[in-house]
């Protein structure tokens, strides 16, 4: 843990929330990512079978992700959009 450099009251409470905070945003960013990395797997193994499930987690977990603030909103919409053009390209095919 790193050293807190607060020296009043309410810096220290502060800096014990960004501590937690950072974690917690790290956390779902992981999340975000790996749930993307999957529907990119089952998309260039043209999965047609899981492809829905994993496109509507991604989005789901994508969406929380903007609504707690850890993404903007524009990045996670333009990841859903080109993700879900694939998909859906995908499920075209075959």
């Amino acid at each position: 843990m790193e050293a807190i450099l607060a020296t009043h009251k309410s810096a220290e409470k502060r800096a014990r929330q960004t501590v937690k905070k950072t974690a917690i945003n790290s956390s779902r960013k992981s999340r975000v990512r790996t749930a993307e990395k999957k529907i990119i797997k089952a998309l260039v193994q043209k999965d047609t079978k899981t492809i829905p499930e994993l496109l509507k987690s991604f989005v789901s977990e994508a969406t929380r992700a903007v609504t707690k603030g850890a993404f903007k909103k524009q990045t996670i919409s333009r990841k859903i959009s080109r993700l879900s053009v694939k998909a859906h390209q995908a499920l075209a095919a075959k």
